[in-house]
């Protein structure tokens, strides 16, 4: 989990962009499940959780795994943080 991201994380996750990333605690708030969202590109990952809140998602626990087993996952705050800084940028090939 990152607790605060430096320069070096944030460039990081911006070049890696495109890399294949899950999502998991989300949950849909209308059935009250976790909803189940395929593998897409970390940079819609973050946008996703970033912007979930208001499309009827609980995304509080959320977690965004990305990289090789071990890399740091990314959480709310994170994402709110990334899509804040970087925005469009991230949905860049």
């Amino acid at each position: 989990m990152l607790l605060a991201l430096d320069g070096a994380i944030s460039m990081a996750v911006l070049a890696g962009r495109g890399t294949d990333a899950e999502i998991f605690g989300v949950i849909d708030l209308a059935s009250k499940i976790e909803a189940r969202i395929g593998a897409i590109s970390l940079g819609h990952a973050i946008q996703f959780v970033a912007n979930a809140s208001v499309l009827g998602y609980d995304v509080r626990g959320a977690m965004v795994l990305y990289g090789e087993p071990g890399a740091p996952s990314l959480r709310i705050w994170d994402c709110e943080h990334l899509w804040a800084q970087y925005g469009g940028a991230l949905l860049q090939p």
